[in-house]
């Protein structure tokens, strides 16, 4: 049941956004392992130090480098991963 709440609750602070921009203090990330199809969410930018995100960055860095086909930061794992590791870093 925590886990479900968990969930619930990181979709409400990784909203998918219809803005282009990201907020002051959040960045946009573009998440999933579909070359197509890939979902846009905005994290804040204090994730960035976590080892669980840093973790995710990593995957982005070896699939990718600097290039990123979405024209901004793309991970290339499952959404419900992605979603797991920002339920963990919201509840901190």
């Amino acid at each position: 049941m925590a886990l479900v709440r968990n969930l619930l609750g990181a979709k409400k602070i990784l909203s998918r956004s219809v803005t282009a921009t990201a907020p002051k203090g959040f960045l946009a990330v573009y998440v999933g392992e579909d070359k197509v199809q890939k979902k846009r969410y905005i994290v804040p930018v204090s994730y960035l130090s976590q080892p669980s995100f840093q973790a995710l960055l990593s995957k982005s860095e070896e699939e990718f480098g600097f290039n990123h086909p979405m024209g901004g930061l793309t991970i290339p794992c499952p959404e419900d991963t992605f979603i797991t590791v920002t339920s963990v870093l919201k509840g901190r």
